[in-house]
């Protein structure tokens, strides 16, 4: 497998680095991508360096599968390039998650539906992932019919921009063209991406839209509040479920610890609940907090955490090139 890693640079593009050596993914040529400014240093994977090149010359390369992490106006010019010279392209940015031709995946969820001529495959949202990936059996068996999710987002998920805001502030320091309207350090901000016509923000509404396209159910019912935190570990979200079915909790607990890339961590009277500073650099997603909501019928209340840089994109985009090499690359 040629395998391209385009905005290998950025931290997502470092993150998908490090998961790619801890997963042993095996490769035959790594093109490391990035931005002129990037081009002709040197990134060292599984002990071996490479030089960072451009995207003309990846292209020319003609890599088997390249991971996009460089925004979504890079992927909306680039992908479909890549895709034609016989690329396939697992996109990080939201260019092509709503696109009715591209499937959105999540690996545990429906990576068996990839074929061989999903040329473009998008990765969802980080705070979606998490989300959908510790509904989504609870879903086959209960049938949601309505989500509440309110979000607590790591600053991590804007960028180094952010990081770098933060941190400046910390030290009392302003910075020219912060990532923020407003200060981040000892804040929280109601306001994750820009705000639409609707006054929700597309983040809000990101994780109504693709929630509905992973499950594959756009009758379920999803309101959601983004908020970002002055955090750096992970998101964390509080959900809250209705259900068509009625529930023991006895059987949601079990049907979480049987859910492929979940950890239940729910023991709250030891102080044993998931949280962001233990998630960070981890690649599973943690639920606790398990509880019934006594003021609906069939309510349940959930506290989900991961961190946003792993599973929320670089660990679920390296599971689908896994997918890929295992099932359709041997078969092209």
């Amino acid at each position: 497998m040629k395998l391209a890693i385009v905005g290998v640079t950025g931290l997502v593009g470092q993150e998908i680095c490090r998961v790619i050596e801890e997963f042993n993914l095996s490769f035959d040529d790594l093109l490391p991508v990035a931005s002129e400014r990037s081009i002709g240093k040197t990134v060292e994977l599984k002990g071996k360096k490479y030089s960072v090149i451009g995207l003309e010359e990846a292209l020319q390369r003609k890599p088997d599968v390249a991971i996009f992490s460089a925004g979504g106006a890079t992927s909306q010019e680039w992908a479909p390039r890549f895709a034609e010279a016989g690329t396939f392209v697992v996109d990080n940015s939201s260019a092509w998650r709503m696109d009715p031709t591209k499937k959105l995946v999540v690996p545990e969820i429906n990576a068996k539906d990839l074929t061989a001529d999903d040329r473009i495959i998008a990765n969802p949202n980080c705070s979606t992932i998490q989300m959908v990936l510790a509904v989504s059996q609870l879903h086959r068996k209960f049938n949601i019919k309505r989500l509440v999710i309110s979000t607590y987002q790591s600053i991590t998920g804007t960028g180094v921009k952010a990081v770098d805001q933060y941190e400046a502030e910390q030290k009392g320091k302003l910075v020219d063209a912060p990532a923020y309207p407003h200060p981040i350090f000892d804040n929280c901000l109601p306001h994750c991406d820009v705000f639409l016509d609707n006054d929700y923000t597309k983040e809000e509404m990101k994780l109504v839209h693709e929630t509905r396209k992973i499950l594959g159910d756009d009758s379920i019912g999803i309101t959601a509040t983004a908020i970002r935190v002055p955090v750096h570990g992970g998101h964390s979200e509080s959900i809250n479920i209705e259900f068509e079915h009625p529930f023991d909790i006895e059987e949601v607990v079990t049907v979480l610890q049987n859910t492929e890339g979940v950890v239940v961590q729910d023991n709250p009277a030891n102080g044993e609940y998931p949280m962001p500073l233990m998630a960070k650099g981890k690649n599973d997603v943690f639920v606790g907090r398990i509880r019934r909501d006594d003021s609906i019928e069939n309510g349940l209340n959930l506290w989900v955490v991961a961190d946003n840089l792993r599973k929320g994109a670089a660990t679920n985009a390296v599971q689908i090139v896994q997918h890929l090499a295992k099932n359709i690359l041997v078969a092209v």
